[in-house]
C-alpha cells in the first residue's frame, strides 16, 4: 500500500501509543529497537540514530509527486505530529518553569529533581533534532522565570540572554535523545547527569566569559546534596542532583511500561526499586560528608551597608551620595565603638563602588573615606571604581585596604567584568545599533591576580560581585592563602526582584565548598555573614542602611574540592561527551547493519 495513503494514516497509532513512533520497512511499521530500560518502548521513541514516525514518514511523502490520493494522509500524518509535539512542548515548558520555581525567591529545591527527571524522560527514545527542540522549550521559559530580574534593563535583554541561555539545553536535549538509547539501561541516569555536567560547563565558559546563572547546584544550597561542594564542588552537586533526577526518571518508566504491558509484579518492579535505591543513596551520600568549622583563631568584622538613593538603572543618583551613605554609618559605628555600645571591630567591610567617585582623582571622597576610616581606627575594604593609570578611558573595579594610618595600600580589581553591563563588546558596532549600550560609558579594564589581601590581621579573599558565580575565581582565591571569603557586591539595580537572593545563595555554598567563612557586602543589601557549614549567621533587608558585626573564623586547612580542582567537572563533562559519540557511533553502525540485510 502507498507509504502515503488514507489507509496507513488512519492506521497510525493513536493516545498513548501516538507518542511511540516505528521505523517505516516497506508498508509496515516495526517497533525500534534500543532504549534505556528494557520490555518495551517509551513514549515517543524513533528508529535509533534517526528520525522515524510521522516526522520521518512525512519528510519521505514530501519529496514524492503529490497526489489527490497521498495529500490527505501527508496532512493528518502532519497534523498528528503537530499535536503530539505541542504536548511533550507544553510538558516541556512546564517542567522549566518548575526547575525555575526551585531557585530563590522560590527555593523549592525538590523540584529540581522533578525538572531532571521530566526532562529525562521527554527526550527519552525522541531523534537528536526532536530532542533539542524539547531542551530548547525547556529551557526559555525556565530562564524567562530565572533572569526576570533583568526586566529593570528591558524585557528585550530577559529575552535575548534566556534564549542565548537556552541554547545549551537545545544541545543537551540532543545529547539526552542520543544516550537514551544505549545499551545497559541501568547507566541511563549516568548518561544524563554527565550531560548537565557538560552543559554547565559549555555555558559558564562561553560567550564571554560565561553566564553560569541557573546551574542545578544553586538551587540546592541548603538540600540533602549541598555537603557534596566539599568534595567536588559545585559540579558535584548538579552531578548529584541530576543523577537522582535521572535515576527517578530511569524508574518511572520502568514502572510506566510495566503497566502498560498489563500490570505491576514485584520481579518486573526490581529495576525501578534498583533506580530508587540509588536515588536515595545519592541523596543519604550528602549527610556523610563532613563538613571542616574548626578554626585556630577568629577575627572581628563588621559590615557597612550605606545604602542607596533609589533602586534600578539610576540608583548613584548625584555624585557622593552613596560614598556619603557609608561614610555617614562608619561614623555612626564609630560614636557606638566609642560609647561601648558595641565592641571594637578588627576591621571594616565596605561594599562594592561604596564610593562612587574615584578617590585618587577627587580630592573631596580621598578625604571623606580617610575621615571615616580614621574615625573608626581600624583598616577599611573599600569598593571603588578607580581610572585606570595608563589606558585612558577605561576604569578598574576595585576593592582597596584603607589604613588609618598609611592610608590606601593594597588593591583587588575585579578579574571577570559583566559584559553589557561593565563593558561593551563590539561597542563601536553594537552601539549604534543598541543606544541602551550608551548607558555605560567607559569600559571596565579586568584585574590580573587573586583577590588575596591583608586587612589588619586577617588574609582575606577578595571577590567582587558575580564572581561568586565562577568557580575558578573564589577556588583559585583560597588557593591563594585566603582564610576568610569576601563578596563585595552592588545590587542596587535589581532590587527586590530576586536577584539578591540568587546571588546570596552562591555564597551559602562557597562556604561550604571552601571551608571558609563567607561575608557578602552589599551597597543596599542583602549583605550577610556565612559561616563555614553555610549557615547564614546574620543579613540585612534590601534598601536600609545598617552595620553587621561578627567574629568569624579563620582557617587555612583545604577541603577536598579545594585539591582537585575542576578535574571532576572536566571528566564528568567528558564522559557526557563521550557517552553521546558513542551513541552515533552504534545508530551508525545499527544502520549499516540493516542495508546489509
Amino acid at each position: 500500500m502507498p507509504s502515503g495513503s488514507d489507509t496507513t494514516a488512519e492506521t497510525a497509532p493513536t493516545g498513548p501509543d501516538a507518542d511511540r513512533p516505528g521505523r517505516r520497512t516497506g508498508s509496515a511499521v516495526t517497533p525500534p529497537t534500543g532504549g534505556a530500560v528494557e520490555g518495551g518502548e517509551t513514549p515517543g521513541e524513533g528508529g535509533a540514530g534517526g528520525e522515524s514516525g510521522p516526522a520521518a514518514a512525512a519528510d519521505a511523502t514530501a519529496s514524492e509527486p503529490s497526489t489527490g490520493e497521498r495529500r490527505p494522509g501527508r496532512l493528518r500524518r502532519l497534523g498528528l505530529l503537530a499535536r503530539r509535539e505541542a504536548r511533550r512542548s507544553a510538558l516541556a515548558a512546564v517542567s522549566g518553569l518548575a526547575l525555575g520555581l526551585a531557585f530563590p525567591p522560590f527555593g523549592v529545591w525538590p523540584l529540581s529533581l522533578v525538572a531532571v527527571a521530566a526532562l529525562a524522560l521527554l527526550t527519552h527514545g525522541r531523534t537528536a533534532r526532536q530532542g533539542a527542540w524539547t531542551g530548547f522549550a525547556f529551557g526559555v521559559p525556565f530562564f524567562l522565570l530565572l533572569l526576570k530580574w533583568l526586566s529593570v534593563v528591558g524585557w528585550d535583554a530577559v529575552i535575548g540572554l534566556s534564549i542565548i541561555q537556552a541554547a545549551f539545553l537545545a544541545l543537551m536535549g540532543t545529547g539526552l535523545a542520543l544516550v537514551s538509547r544505549l545499551p545497559v539501561p541501568a547507566l541511563w541516569p549516568l548518561w544524563t547527569a554527565c550531560l548537565w555536567i557538560a552543559e554547565e560547563w559549555a555555558r559558564d565558559r562561553v560567550p564571554f566569559g560565561g553566564f553560569p546563572w541557573g546551574r542545578l547546584a544553586f538551587a540546592n544550597t541548603g538540600s540533602p546534596y549541598t555537603p557534596l561542594a566539599a568534595l567536588g564542588g559545585a559540579p558535584l552537586v548538579t552531578f548529584g542532583v541530576a543523577v537522582t533526577g535521572g535515576a527517578l526518571a530511569s524508574a518511572a518508566l520502568v514502572l510506566w511500561r510495566l503497566k502498560r504491558a498489563g500490570g505491576l509484579s514485584p520481579r518486573g518492579a526490581l529495576p525501578a526499586a534498583g533506580a530508587v535505591a540509588v536515588a536515595a543513596a545519592v541523596t543519604a551520600a550528602g549527610f556523610a560528608v563532613p563538613i571542616p568549622t574548626a578554626a585556630a583563631d577568629s577575627v572581628d568584622i563588621a559590615v557597612v551597608q550605606g545604602n542607596v538613593q533609589q533602586p534600578g538603572m539610576d540608583f548613584l543618583g548625584r555624585p557622593m551620595m552613596i560614598l556619603d551613605n557609608h561614610v555617614k554609618a562608619t561614623l555612626n559605628l564609630a560614636k557606638d565603638v566609642k560609647a561601648g555600645r558595641i565592641a571594637k571591630p578588627d576591621l571594616v567591610i565596605w561594599p562594592e563602588n561604596a564610593s562612587d567617585l574615584d578617590p585618587f582623582q577627587y580630592r573631596e571622597a580621598y578625604a571623606r573615606i580617610d575621615e571615616a576610616v580614621k574615625a573608626i581606627g581600624v583598616p577599611v575594604l573599600v569598593g571603588a571604581l578607580v581610572d585606570h593609570p595608563t589606558k585612558q578611558g577605561y576604569v578598574e573595579n576595585q576593592g582597596i585596604v584603607w589604613d588609618p594610618k598609611s592610608g590606601p595600600g593594597a588593591s583587588y580589581t575585579k578579574q571577570h567584568p559583566v559584559p553589557f553591563g561593565e563593558y561593551v563588546p563590539f561597542r563601536q558596532e553594537l552601539s549604534k545599533i543598541i543606544t541602551r549600550l550608551q548607558r555605560v560609558p567607559r569600559d571596565f579594564y579586568p584585574g590580573d591576580h587573586t583577590g588575596v589581601l591583608k586587612v589588619g590581621p586577617a588574609r582575606l579573599g577578595d571577590v567582587i560581585c558575580f564572581e561568586v558565580a565562577y568557580d575558578e575565581i573564589v577556588r583559585d582565591t583560597v588557593n591563594a592563602g585566603a582564610r576568610a571569603i569576601v563578596v563585595q557586591t552592588n545590587n542596587a539595580t535589581y532590587g527586590r526582584s530576586g536577584q539578591p537572593e540568587q546571588q546570596l545563595v552562591m555564597s551559602k555554598l562557597r562556604a561550604i565548598e571552601h571551608g571558609r567563612p563567607v561575608i557578602t557586602a552589599a551597597t543596599s543589601g542583602i549583605s550577610a555573614v556565612v559561616s563555614p557549614d553555610g549557615t547564614i549567621e546574620q543579613r540585612t533587608k534590601e534598601f536600609t542602611q545598617d552595620v553587621l558585626t561578627a567574629r568569624i573564623p579563620l582557617r587555612d586547612g583545604k577541603t577536598l574540592a579545594d585539591r582537585v580542582g575542576a578535574i571532576p567537572e572536566w571528566v564528568l563533562a567528558m564522559v557526557g561527551v563521550l557517552s553521546c559519540a558513542a551513541a552515533i557511533t552504534i545508530g551508525r553502525r545499527g544502520r549499516t547493519d540493516e542495508k546489509g540485510q
